[in-house]
């Protein structure tokens, strides 16, 4: 596997493009094959699911602590780092679930900087309320992403949560 030098995405070997930011890659000719071989189409969507890097005994005998990084936020993460600090397939889902907790950590308090900072007090205030409202709408999707996330263990997949997987910073 090779990763895009752009943004850091896992592809393929034989990949034109990076299917998460699109860049072209300039395919080398090797010296003893004179044919060139056919682009291979990688899914986008095959990109993002780990599932077949996992071994089957390592995901049945750590799904349920697994499952607890996304039911208990902070405490989870701790349990399964604590109880299962040897599996990797934990530990994937300790990374992801970490991903959606530090966004939402992060969310309110860029919200409130960007109230705060305001030079006119009920401008300031009519920004803080509305950011309010749109953390509260954000903190429903972070709980719909960890109820996705908990289902996908429930099947015993190894998927990055959709909205994380876009934010370039946490790569």
């Amino acid at each position: 596997m090779k990763y895009c030098p752009h943004c850091s995405a896992q592809l393929q070997d034989d990949a034109y493009f990076c299917p998460n930011c699109g860049t072209q890659f300039v395919q080398q000719q090797q010296a003893y094959a004179p044919q060139q071989q056919a682009p291979v189409y990688v899914d986008p969507k095959a990109v993002y699911d780990h599932t077949a890097e996992f071994d089957p005994k390592d995901i049945s005998d750590n799904k349920v602590i697994s499952m607890l990084v996304y039911l208990m936020g902070w405490i989870g993460i701790v349990i399964a780092l604590l109880a299962s600090s040897t599996s990797k397939y934990a530990a994937f889902h300790v990374r992801q679930a970490l991903k959606i907790t530090v966004v939402e950590t992060l969310l309110p308090i860029c919200l409130l900087v960007g109230a705060v900072v305001n030079i006119i007090p009920i401008l300031g205030t009519i920004v803080y309320v509305l950011a309010a409202i749109a953390a509260g709408g954000l903190s429903i999707a972070f709980f719909v992403v960890k109820i996705i996330c908990f289902f996908q263990i429930c099947k015993g997949q190894a998927k990055e949560p959709a909205i994380i997987r876009g934010l370039a910073f946490l790569k």
